[in-house]
């Protein structure tokens, strides 16, 4: 089995110490050290990495999405050069879109879906009332994505496509939902995801093939910490509160947080030593 060296941050929940006034500050906390991934059973996953378009295109979805220009920045400057050494090194790439039309015509998605089969029935949902159904309209209106911004949101989901630096190549696989990718994945023999996308606390932990379904199916989850960014709130996002709170919950519920650049120079050693 051939394996990939690589600096692995995890978090030490423990131990609490009685003595402090807070006891959780005796945790042992964020830890650092070297861990062996294998290049058969890992795939690294691309997951909705739109092209969100222009503040001038879609005002009102820029305006309710806040991390869109972070996600852009990402997409510009850690992507090229982590998805060429994840390409280079033979690890698995796969991509996780949102249900719409902008990927069905590639091959990895059609590979996917064949994969698949046949797609488990839609969970059973309640019946909505008039009562419901207002109270579904006034969070839409007050929470989010407020009444204004609701048609330019719209729009811009229905244009949906792949950001420039996150498209496919080749016959790369192409996920819908989790089911898609559980597929890929049992088909290539894969059992550790490394996430890359948007956002770590809202898509790639809940969305159908984030982390809480794939972990429930016994995946190891882990995810880049330069290469995600969260939904963050009036009172974290000078911080990037909820991306440190996300990243916690990963190393502690699902897998381990990789940086960017020690994992692309261990894929770049592996690269020399095949040559």
């Amino acid at each position: 089995m051939k394996t990939l060296s690589v600096p692995a941050s995890y978090y030490q929940q423990f131990d609490a110490d009685f003595s402090l006034c807070v006891p959780a500050e005796g945790y042992g906390g964020w830890k650092t050290e070297d861990i062996e991934i294998s290049l058969e059973h890992t795939a690294v996953v691309v997951m909705h990495a739109w092209d969100f378009g222009s503040r001038e295109e879609y005002p009102g979805w820029h305006r309710a999405v806040e991390y869109i220009p972070r996600a852009q920045q990402i997409c510009k400057t850690i992507f090229p050069p982590l998805l060429s050494a994840v390409r280079k090194s033979g690890l698995s790439l796969l991509h996780v879109v949102s249900p719409g039309q902008y990927y069905q015509n590639y091959a990895g998605y059609q590979r996917a879906a064949k994969l698949a089969g046949t797609l488990p029935a839609a969970l059973e949902r309640v019946p909505q009332d008039s009562t419901h159904k207002k109270l579904c309209e006034f969070r839409s209106a007050k929470v989010f994505v407020g009444a204004h911004n609701a048609a330019d949101v719209k729009r811009g989901f229905a244009n949906l496509d792949f950001a420039r630096e996150a498209q496919p190549l080749g016959d790369e696989g192409i996920a819908e939902n989790g089911h898609h990718l559980f597929a890929l994945c049992r088909d290539a023999g894969i059992n550790h995801l490394i996430y890359a996308g948007f956002a770590i606390n809202w898509c790639l932990l809940l969305s159908p093939g984030g982390m809480a379904e794939m972990s429930a199916r016994g995946f190891l989850c882990s995810v880049f910490r330069q290469a995600v960014t969260a939904v963050e709130n009036k009172d974290t996002a000078r911080s990037e509160l909820c991306k440190e709170i996300g990243l916690w919950r990963t190393a502690l519920a699902y897998g381990f947080v990789f940086d960017v650049e020690p994992f692309i120079r261990a894929c770049e050693s592996l690269a020399c030593r095949a040559d």
